[in-house]
């Protein structure tokens, strides 16, 4: 794929109409590329002018706020922001809910303001338009269960375009016992993804992937790189890799767009 960065766009003169913000798990995760892979493939059907920022793309800092260093947070905060401006960028896209919340909720209080969207949202508004048609014939009959990623789900409010986006695909949604505001975290969120589990009976990911495999579906959908990262450790700690998928959103409508 050649994904022009905003410093080629620039220098040509050429106009965007989003910046997709990649994200570390986005470049460096292996199973994060290929939903990298897939929602910049939509972009592209949907005929979508974007960039990326590529090697002048740092961290949001939200795992170093998370963990409670907020000196690292603000001092990557701060080289985000002047490269962003520096660009005069207004739209940023990402795949990410933590990017999401970070870029959204924490960095105009930085100086950095800017219209974000998760690509559950940007994907849902792009199908409305007319921009990208899809067809179910992928996902057909399948039995599909949705997890609510904290970051999109609780703390921002976002339950319903991932859910408009699989009806879209004609599944057959089942919703978990738990889900939307009461949703159960992957275990992964505020730094967890990056430290020693604490004492306890039993891991949060295990927890939610117990339900999942309860609840008899065949698809377990996403939109989080850190929760597709736990449900499918959780999916093989129960030895279910082979009877249940963990995708994002973007990769199950890549595989259904007309």
């Amino acid at each position: 794929m050649q994904i022009r960065t905003l410093a080629e766009t620039t220098a040509s003169g050429e106009d965007i109409e989003v910046l997709f913000w990649v994200g570390c798990a986005g470049s460096f995760d292996a199973r994060a590329q290929r939903v990298t892979r897939a929602f910049a493939t939509l972009l592209e059907k949907a005929g979508i002018r974007f960039a990326i920022l590529g090697n002048e793309e740092q961290c949001t800092g939200d795992p170093a706020r998370r963990a409670g260093n907020e000196f690292i947070f603000q001092m990557l905060a701060l080289q985000n922001i002047q490269t962003l401006n520096m660009y005069a960028v207004k739209n940023i896209v990402t795949a990410c809910p933590h990017c999401f919340n970070t870029l959204k909720n924490e960095y105009p209080e930085l100086g950095g303001n800017y219209h974000v969207m998760h690509h559950t949202q940007y994907l849902d508004q792009l199908l409305k338009d007319g921009k990208l048609k899809v067809e179910g014939g992928s996902f057909n009959g399948k039995k599909i269960t949705y997890h609510d990623s904290c970051y999109l789900g609780r703390v921002n409010g976002e339950y319903e375009a991932p859910r408009h986006l699989l009806q879209e695909l004609d599944a057959d949604l089942t919703e978990l016992k738990r889900s939307r505001s009461k949703g159960l975290c992957c275990g992964a969120g505020g730094a967890q993804m990056f430290k020693e589990d604490e004492p306890g009976e039993k891991r949060i990911n295990i927890e939610r992937s117990e339900e999942i495999i309860e609840s008899g579906a065949n698809v377990v959908v996403a939109n989080c790189p850190f929760c597709i990262t736990m449900l499918t450790d959780g999916m093989k700690a129960k030895d279910k890799q082979d009877e249940v998928m963990v995708l994002d959103i973007s990769e199950m409508i890549v595989q259904s767009v007309k």
